[in-house]
């Protein structure tokens, strides 16, 4: 299943042109990995507090296609590619109607409170593979 999140170009979000600033296309994403996430009954925060383990991006690609501009609506896909022992690969993109403006390659990495990568734990890796096609 793909995940889709829904935002909205700000003012904020743009250059003197009115073009989205390449850099918010990061938080865009991240805003739907992280909404992904949650909607897959992952609380990040419990995950933490409970496990000592984190989330963190460990590569990423990017291509910047068409330009979002103010007042765009844009719908973030965000699909899983797959789950590995410590890491799980994401394609995410940036839409506005049927055009695609925006596609990265993800690798999420599971980082223990030392910063070392370690194991996905069986029962997060069983809710994040709902968002795999």
């Amino acid at each position: 299943m793909t995940h889709h999140f829904h935002t909205r170009v700000y003012y904020e979000d743009t250059d003197l042109a009115g073009i989205v600033y390449h850099a918010n296309y990061l938080k865009f994403i991240e805003r739907a990995r992280s909404e992904m996430v949650r909607e897959a009954g992952i609380s990040q925060t419990a995950l933490k507090a409970d496990q000592g383990i984190v989330f963190a991006v460990r590569r990423m690609e990017m291509d910047f296609i068409a330009p979002a501009r103010f007042e765009d609506d844009l719908r973030v896909k965000t699909r899983l590619i797959g789950v590995k022992g410590a890491s799980f690969d994401l394609d995410q993109t940036v839409w506005r109607g049927a055009d695609r403006l925006y596609a990265a390659k993800v690798q999420v990495v599971c980082l223990a409170e030392n910063g070392r990568a370690v194991r996905i734990p069986a029962d997060i890796r069983q809710k994040l593979v709902t968002f795999q096609q």
